[in-house]
């Protein structure tokens, strides 16, 4: 059952990152920042989509990716279409991954160090939930400030 819950949480915020992205009317505002604003919404997008593909995707659903972190906050003005791409295939790596966990899974230890000590698989999960809707809300907040001023 939690194991649903969590791919529902998933599918829904990563419905609402994709949703977020495409509500830009101006393109390159994605990448602007101003002011106490340090990461534009498309390097938040881009940080989120390595953060699921890597401990979710690679970890749990054993598929090949490679992470560039340092990129996700340094890349600028990839393409609206590009990012919105990104989301969707990180939403369908995630659900796949989700999919392959039983209930006895989340007790685990999850297979890597993420924090200062190790976790659980349920435990990193619940954080990586959370984490999402933390920049999903960040960047709901950056389009409405941003896009508005700059149409």
């Amino acid at each position: 059952m939690i194991i649903e819950i969590i791919k529902t949480i998933f599918a829904r915020d990563l419905d609402r990152l994709y949703n977020e992205i495409s509500l830009y009317q101006k393109e390159a505002n994605i990448w602007k920042t101003e002011n106490q604003i340090a990461n534009s919404a498309g390097n938040l997008c881009l940080h989120l989509i390595g953060n699921l593909n890597t401990y979710i995707g690679k970890e749990i659903g054993g598929y090949h990716y490679i992470r560039n972190r340092e990129a996700e906050f340094s890349l600028k003005n990839v393409s609206k279409r590009e990012l919105l791409e990104e989301v969707k295939k990180t939403s369908q790596t995630v659900i796949a991954s989700l999919n392959n966990l039983q209930q006895s899974d989340l007790e685990k230890q999850y297979p890597i160090l993420v924090f200062d000590k190790k976790t659980s698989t349920g435990y990193l999960l619940i954080h990586l939930t959370t984490h999402l809707t933390y920049h999903l809300g960040q960047i709901n907040y950056h389009r409405r400030l941003i896009d508005t001023q700059y149409t």
